[in-house]
């Protein structure tokens, strides 16, 4: 059987994608340098770690509705599943590198795309697991699995997320919203006579601010009977 390693050198944003896409750089080697393959049917999934990272107060804070307080991580902080994705890699002999694609969402209920939005700086611990089947050999070929204990982690540097979003999404991102909701958003929208969505969502937001109850001072007992007590001296 071949004896394949993987290893993922780089990964980048791909500013030319018609939708969010990262490429990532896969080198492929085998064990024995004149091994030759005639093609590979790979499969891959990414997986993110969590628990492979620290965080700050702010990215935990943003990171609550994942995996719940701080104090609970030690149980919540599980593996997220990122993509799966196929590809096609060509024949080579001894070592190749190929690019590996990856379509991105930056829908916010997609559990991968929260975490990612909560990371201000730093690296995303990756972990990518193969799988598929190699066609080898040198006089004709063989049909050969690629075995499911090949992995590659991986680092993957925030800013290249964060460049890739900019890219296709600058400066916004997108909620999805059931129909019936959209339908009562629009509704509102024309009766404000307001001129896009965003001047819907403020205007929502500003009369939810101005419903809420001002905050009730907080009289401290010490400060009553002192006050009692200067009100009431000759």
């Amino acid at each position: 059987m071949t004896d394949l390693s993987f290893t993922c050198t780089s990964v980048r944003a791909d500013r030319y994608a018609a939708g969010p896409t990262l490429v990532f750089r896969l080198r492929i080697t085998a064990a024995d340098d004149d091994a030759r393959v005639h093609a590979i049917a790979l499969r891959c999934q990414i997986r993110i770690e969590p628990a492979r990272r620290g965080y700050d107060p702010d990215e935990a804070a943003a990171l609550a509705d994942l995996f719940g307080e701080r104090s609970r991580w030690g149980s919540t902080l599980q593996p997220l599943q990122f993509a799966q994705v196929s590809l096609v890699v060509p024949g080579f002999t001894g070592e190749t590198e190929v690019d590996l694609p990856v379509p991105c969402t930056y829908d916010m209920d997609v559990a991968a795309s929260r975490y990612f939005q909560a990371l201000r700086d730093g690296e995303v611990p990756l972990l990518m697991l193969f799988s598929g089947t190699v066609f080898a050999g040198a006089g004709g070929f063989r049909v050969e699995p690629v075995p499911w204990d090949k992995e590659a982690p991986y680092r993957m540097p925030v800013p290249v997320w964060q460049e890739m979003r900019e890219a296709h999404f600058p400066g916004c991102g997108w909620l999805r919203l059931p129909r019936e909701t959209l339908d009562a958003l629009l509704a509102f929208r024309s009766r404000r006579a307001l001129p896009s969505w965003e001047a819907a969502v403020e205007a929502l937001l500003a009369s939810a601010d101005a419903a809420e109850p001002a905050p009730r001072a907080r009289v401290f007992p010490g400060a009553a009977a002192r006050h009692a007590t200067e009100r009431t001296a000759p």
